[in-house]
C-alpha cells in the first residue's frame, strides 16, 4: 500500500489559516469553547464555503451542529503553520518601524522571538529595544550563527535592503520578511514576503473611492508620433 503524503497547502490558503489562528486566539482569550463556521468566517473576512475549503487541508475539524472546538482548531492550525516551536528572528534596521516591531510583545505568543537587532547608526547601537541591545550591522553574520536565527526581518531604507538581504542569505537565513520599499532578489530555496504599507493604503483608498461611487482616476492615454500610445 503506497505511503500517504501530506497535502500541499497553497500559499494563499496558508495566509488565511494564519488569520483564522489569530481570530481563534482572540476567541480563546474571551473564554469561548466553540465557534461556528459562519462566525469564524465572518470574523476572518471570508465566506463560510471558503473557510471550510481552507480547513479541509487539515483533515476533519468540526462537528455538524456543534461547530469547531476553539482550542482544538487552534492547536491544529498552530501545528500546521509550524508555530509549535519558537522561531528565532533577527531584525535589521532599528528606525521607527523596526523599533515598533522589536518592541511588540505579540509575536512571542505566535511562536516568533527576536533574538537580535542590528543597525548602522552609532546613536542607535547599544540602546535597548524590546529587551535586546541593538548591535552594529557589522556583526550580522556572527549574530545569525550565534542565535541560529532562521528568519530575517528587513526594515532598512531601500538602497541598502538588497545588501542586507544578500548578507542574511549568505549567513544561512532562508526566510525573509521585507518591509523596505524595494523588490529583493534571492536565490532558489529562499522565501521572501514583502510588506509594502503604502501599497496597502493605496488599495484601501481605491476601495473607499469605489464604495463612494466615484470612478477611478486614470492617467490620460497619449498618442505617440509613431501612432502608438504611451
Amino acid at each position: 500500500m503506497p505511503e500517504s503524503r501530506p497535502r500541499i497547502i497553497p500559499e494563499a490558503t496558508v495566509a488565511r489559516l494564519a488569520v483564522y489562528l489569530r481570530v481563534l486566539a482572540g476567541l480563546a482569550d474571551g473564554g469561548r469553547s466553540h465557534v461556528s463556521s459562519g462566525e469564524l468566517a465572518s470574523a476572518a473576512g471570508v465566506n463560510p464555503a471558503g473557510l471550510r475549503k481552507d480547513l479541509s487541508y487539515l483533515g476533519p475539524c468540526g462537528v455538524r451542529g456543534v461547530g469547531y472546538s476553539v482550542a482544538g482548531l487552534r492547536d491544529r492550525l498552530t501545528e500546521a503553520l509550524g508555530g509549535e516551536r519558537s522561531r528565532a528572528c533577527v531584525l535589521v534596521g532599528i528606525g521607527r518601524l523596526g523599533s515598533a516591531l522589536a518592541d511588540y510583545s505579540g509575536f512571542a505568543s505566535r511562536g516568533f522571538q527576536f533574538v537580535g537587532l542590528l543597525d548602522t547608526d552609532p546613536a542607535t547601537v547599544g540602546h535597548q529595544v524590546g529587551g535586546l541591545t541593538v548591535r552594529p550591522v557589522a556583526e550580522l553574520e556572527g549574530l545569525v550563527a550565534e542565535t541560529q536565527a532562521t528568519i530575517g526581518v528587513i526594515t532598512t531604507p531601500a538602497d541598502v535592503a538588497q545588501t542586507v538581504c544578500d548578507r542574511l542569505v549568505a549567513a544561512g537565513v532562508r526566510s525573509i520578511l521585507n518591509f523596505a520599499p524595494v523588490a529583493l532578489s534571492v536565490p532558489a530555496g529562499v522565501d521572501v514576503r514583502k510588506v509594502d504599507l503604502s501599497v496597502e493604503l493605496q488599495v484601501l483608498a481605491f476601495l473607499d473611492q469605489q464604495r463612494d461611487g466615484a470612478p477611478p482616476v486614470l492617467a490620460p492615454v497619449r498618442a505617440t508620433a509613431q501612432g502608438g500610445v504611451r
